[in-house]
């Protein structure tokens, strides 16, 4: 190891201008993956959703393009193009495109409220792009500017000729920088997901998606909805058994500070359907307005229950999350400066937003369950029946302690543990069936790989409580060996694996698997999908001889291109049957060596998107299901790891 004596003033490296992103790009958009691939299009559209929060823009257009582009077209005011105060030989158009944090949200009268204010810009898709084009309709006149390599001016700021009578706007073309990303092409499903979820947001926002990549006059999808999160909600509950027809909803606003809330409850099991949202953002760690609801909401409840002798003075109150099993909800505030914890606006910090997201739940709540004293009454049998299975599973958690207690080991019997303690290098795979099991334990590295065989398919944790999920052996085993418990009582400093991988046959059967157990993590491990230590692995389905040697193929699209590369290969592809029928030796090589295995990383951007499609895939709405399965087969991708 060599050291470097000399540190001087001039070893000081200063990157100017946009050099800092494309240098470091993951501090400002989270990743160079597909993750950050599509924040470049959610910063532009976010802009334009900030004109319409202004009240400036109705009309929102999202176009993929032929190439790898993306075209974000609103009907706002358009940025301004006249020269910068504090730059005169530069239009406010170019600074904006070429400055961070510039732009009309930090001071100044452009915007009131606006979501894209602790944001990082369009500035840095400029700055990760190999070309951006920008137009602008303002003052009669379209002005055009064209940047190129991170941010370089081509083509200066020019004007394109007239624009129609009253018509204003911004076009802003982007191309992602092949050099900055793993991958550039985008995911329709991914950007549709979150355009609808922003048309919830705006009620009577039009957003139009379209996806010109195969076909330049393919037709336009359209987001509007009069209701806004109500119809959010009803969006959310539209697979489930709902406990009354009507969406609640209520409003206060109050010094510059607005809070919406939209509700149902269903006859499901969960108690993570709360979304909350700062100036269209979501807010995923939640915050101070998440707070205010769960507190006002509890106490609502109890008090309404009290009132009405539902509750005796010998009864428990019921607990938060007895109430909120079965609610679907959503909490939007809007305010003059939100305060975000974090660049990628995760958690709102404002006390304000707290007190009155706290006084107006409990102010109509009140009123709204007064009004309806038997749809009250059925969210209190709700809520009751929750609490009697939650005291049930803690029963059932406790009697597994005294069990592992009397029997000297916290760990399941038929876990194969690794020997570090190092829990960030060690992994877990979870194999489908004993047979797989037994050539995964020859297979493993014993130092850093545990091995954890499950037989046949665990319970669907999308319809069933915790208290009959814990006495099933499966699970037991499952809970046991991450170590790290379950539901409420999770703890993800205790998690005994950095890394939880699902192997699983390359078939149907291994896939219904692989979801039964994300469907468990994500309904009672959440922080396992959300610090991203779920891993899929992909062990192949095919195999054949080519060149004297034997190569395996993951799939049907593998071997169709393997096909169309060698087209005089002419040995027979045999399917592989399951991993039961590999030995050590070929499960190691194709699956689990880590210089040569591939793992898929399993992550949760959108929690409302993501609790609509486990809904979708393991509730009880067969229709919907196939309807989501037709929609989306044809946009499956993998990140490989």
């Amino acid at each position: 190891m060599t050291t470097v004596e000399s540190y001087e003033a001039s070893d000081i490296a200063v990157l100017e201008g946009l050099d800092a992103v494309r240098r470091r790009p993951g501090m400002y958009i989270g990743s160079t993956g597909t993750t950050g691939l599509h924040h470049l299009v959610y910063e532009v559209t976010d802009n334009a959703v900030d004109e319409a929060m202004a009240g400036f823009c109705t009309r929102v257009s999202v176009s993929l393009l032929p190439g790898g582009g993306c075209e974000v077209i609103d009907n706002g005011r358009g940025i301004p193009v006249d020269a910068h105060p504090d730059s005169p030989e530069k239009s406010a158009l170019e600074v904006v495109m070429t400055t961070l944090h510039a732009g009309g949200k930090f001071g100044g009268a452009g915007y009131k409220i606006a979501g894209g204010l602790h944001g990082v810009g369009v500035s840095v898709v400029n700055a990760l792009s190999c070309r951006l084009e920008v137009e602008v309709k303002r003052a009669d006149t379209r002005w055009f500017m064209r940047f190129v390599n991170g941010g370089e001016v081509e083509t200066p700021l020019s004007r394109l000729g007239r624009a129609g009578e009253g018509e204003t706007g911004t076009i802003v073309r982007f191309w992602p920088d092949p050099e900055i990303f793993d991958e550039v092409s985008f995911l329709q499903a991914r950007l549709k997901e979150r355009l609808q979820m922003t048309a919830f947001l705006n009620a009577d926002l039009e957003i139009v998606f379209r996806d010109c990549r195969g076909n330049p006059e393919a037709p336009p999808t359209t987001y509007c909805y009069s209701g806004g999160i109500r119809d959010f909600v009803a969006y959310l509950n539209a697979s489930r058994e709902n406990l009354f027809k009507e969406v609640g909803y209520f409003t206060q606003a109050e010094d510059d500070q607005e809070v919406e809330v939209a509700f149902q409850w269903n006859s499901g099991y969960s108690a993570d359907g709360l979304y909350t949202f700062a100036n269209g953002i979501a807010t995923t760690e939640g915050g101070m307005h998440e707070e205010g609801f769960r507190k006002a909401l509890t106490g609502a409840l109890n008090r309404y229950a009290e009132s009405k002798g539902l509750l005796k003075n010998s009864d428990q109150n019921l607990a938060g999350e007895d109430i909120r099993e079965g609610l679907v909800a959503i909490v939007s505030v809007r305010l003059l400066e939100p305060q975000f914890e974090g660049q990628v606006k995760s958690k709102l910090g404002n006390v304000s937003i707290r007190s009155l997201v706290e006084r107006a739940t409990n102010v109509h709540l009140k009123d709204w369950l007064d009004e309806r004293p038997q749809v009250a009454k059925r969210i209190f049998m709700k809520a009751q029946a929750a609490q009697q299975a939650r005291f049930a599973a803690r029963q059932a958690r406790e009697a597994t302690r005294r069990k592992s207690a009397l029997s000297g080991a916290g760990l399941p019997g038929k876990l194969t543990d690794c020997s570090s303690r190092n829990p960030d290098e060690c992994e877990l795979y979870i194999v489908e069936g004993d047979s797989a099991g037994g050539s995964a334990k020859k297979a493993r590295n014993p130092r850093t790989m545990a091995i954890l065989p499950i037989r046949g398919k665990i319970l669907n944790a999308q319809r069933a409580r915790i208290d009959r999920l814990l006495k099933n052996t499966e699970v037991g085993a499952l809970i046991s060996a991450i170590g790290a418990g379950v539901g409420d009582d999770f703890d993800a400093g205790k998690i005994r694996y950095d890394k939880i991988v699902l192997l699983c046959d390359a078939d149907v059967d291994g896939s219904h698997i692989r979801t039964l157990l994300l469907t468990f993590f994500h309904k009672e491990m959440h922080p396992l999908l959300t610090g991203g230590h779920v891993y899929i692995a992909q062990p192949p389905l095919y195999s054949t001889e080519f060149r004297k040697d034997k190569i395996y193929l993951k799939d049907d699209r593998a071997k169709e291109a393997f096909q169309i590369e060698n087209p005089r290969h002419g040995k027979d592809f045999q399917r592989l049957k399951g991993l039961g029928e590999m030995d050590a030796d070929e499960l190691w090589e194709t699956t689990m060596d880590p210089a040569r295995r591939t793992l898929l990383q399993v992550n949760l951007e959108d929690g409302a998107a993501a609790s609509q499609v486990f809904e979708m895939l393991m509730g009880e709405d067969v229709a919907r299901r196939r309807d989501f399965i037709s929609e989306n087969a044809g946009d499956v991708r993998f990140l490989d790891i």
